[in-house]
């Protein structure tokens, strides 16, 4: 049975263009998965909290070598990396705040993204992801227009979600941006299209 992880990080919960475009992904992937379970992370509600000291000093210190103190801080990182662990695919909606990801989602990967266990380092000092076998679809929802116009690059949010998954061995298998949230004309237009790239993908 696939497992589908789908992770929200709009502070809005209605109105939000981010979801409803996750919600277009989640009913094809749905279709294409009939037997299929969504597992819900939803961060407007769910308070990551940014990594402290307590949390990287348990992150390099040997299982067996921690106190409570730092097992109670890795609390967190150990629930959501196992959670992570255990789907076949991620669906991540995301708008553009401050032209890169709203800062819980930034505050997830820290806790996920762990040597040891989510990614490693060869005796070359070269990284490699350990989470294999996974895919990753990317919601994206932008009030402007970035793609091909002079405000690219400034648009910091799929590059990093892109690479920090990747960084993991998280393959993105298709991001859907869309923009001109801000601009009902715009919208629409832009709408029909990502609609018809989920289409094409499932």
């Amino acid at each position: 049975m696939k497992r589908l992880l789908r992770i929200d990080s709009s502070s809005r919960k209605e109105g939000s263009h981010s979801r409803k475009l996750a919600d277009l992904v989640e009913e094809k992937w749905k279709a294409s998965h009939p037997k299929g379970k969504v597992v819900y992370r939803d961060l407007a509600d769910f308070n990551v909290p940014h990594i402290h000291n307590k949390t990287i000093q348990g992150f390099y210190t040997p299982h067996d070598q921690r106190g409570a103190s730092l097992k109670a801080a890795l609390e967190i990182s150990d629930e959501l990396i196992a959670e992570l662990s255990n789907v076949d695919d991620i669906l991540i909606s995301s708008p553009l705040y401050n032209l890169n990801v709203p800062s819980n989602l930034k505050a997830y990967f820290d806790q996920v993204v762990r040597v040891g266990k989510t990614f490693g380092i060869d005796e070359d000092g070269k990284y490699f992801g350990m989470l294999k076998n996974k895919g990753a679809y990317l919601a994206l929802c932008k009030g402007g227009s970035y793609l091909g116009t002079p405000m690219e690059p400034y648009d910091f949010q799929e590059p990093y979600l892109k690479t920090i998954l990747g960084h993991m061995g998280i393959e993105t298998k298709r991001a859907f941006s869309l923009e001109g949230t801000a601009y009902p004309e715009q919208l629409d237009k832009n709408m029909m299209k990502i609609k018809q790239q989920i289409l094409e993908t499932f």
